[in-house]
């Protein structure tokens, strides 16, 4: 059974940073793992996500202010925040989609930015 466990959300004031976490468990074999966001009212959607081969994908409202990197021996991955903005509130999903193309997500953390 696969597990992906987020960390690290919390109330940050605008232009602060946050540092994520999402640690998996269990046996699978993770091609990319990444970030998704759903705000009250929105959809979820992509923030960043990063495969096996380096390669990165960022919506373009986080470029240049957030950094996905990952830690392959802890099948964990990071997201660090800068700049952050009240926009950027939401719940955080992490996500991971292995080579069977199955796709886990975690239970979310939430992150809001207010003065």
């Amino acid at each position: 059974q696969v597990q992906l466990v987020e960390s690290g959300g919390g109330l940050v004031q605008p232009g602060g940073s946050l540092r994520l976490s999402c640690e998996g468990f269990g046996s699978f074999r993770i091609y990319v793992m990444g970030w998704y966001r759903q705000a009250p009212g929105k959809q979820r959607g992509l923030v960043a996500q990063l495969t096996t081969e380096g390669l990165t994908n960022y919506a373009d409202s986080v470029k240049g202010r957030f950094t996905i990197s990952r830690d392959n021996t802890k099948n964990t991955v990071y997201l660090q925040m800068n700049s952050l903005k009240p926009e950027d509130t939401a719940v955080y999903y992490c996500h991971g989609g292995d080579y069977n193309r199955m796709n886990y997500w975690g239970k979310g953390t939430l992150v809001t930015v207010s003065s």
